[in-house]
């Protein structure tokens, strides 16, 4: 993985977490519970926080192996993490399709990916 690749996958997180922020405040606050949609502004939370890492780990002169595993525990936490809990919060309004059951497990697995990817990073820089 490149610099250019962890800017590209920061911008996409950041900018996809904005909309998907606006998408949730404007479109589902009719429409999912208080609850179903704080969940939903979890999940575009960590991804925009997790964009900007990506960006500033981008911008990093040193180009050691920790940052790089580092970028893609962020990458893969973000897109278990957030994505499953977007499908979650609009699973509420199926029920029936049973998603709930399948992607429950993802999220931990995901938010474990993310703090990894940040122990990793306070490793490596420690051993720097």
């Amino acid at each position: 993985m490149k610099h250019k690749q962890l800017k590209i996958w920061g911008v996409l997180f950041c900018g996809s977490a904005v909309i998907l922020g606006a998408f949730g405040a404007h479109l589902l606050s009719d429409i999912l519970s208080p609850d179903t949609l704080q969940s939903f502004e979890v999940g575009t939370r960590y991804q925009f926080f997790h964009g900007m890492a990506l960006l500033f780990l981008s911008l990093t002169t040193n180009s050691q192996k920790f940052i790089y595993k580092s970028a893609q525990l962020f990458i893969i936490g973000v897109l278990l993490f957030s994505i499953s809990i977007y499908l979650l919060s609009m699973s509420t309004l199926y029920p029936e399709t049973g998603m709930t059951a399948i992607l429950a497990p993802v999220t931990p697995v995901g938010g474990l990916m993310l703090i990894l990817g940040w122990m990793n990073l306070l490793v490596g820089f420690i051993r720097d």
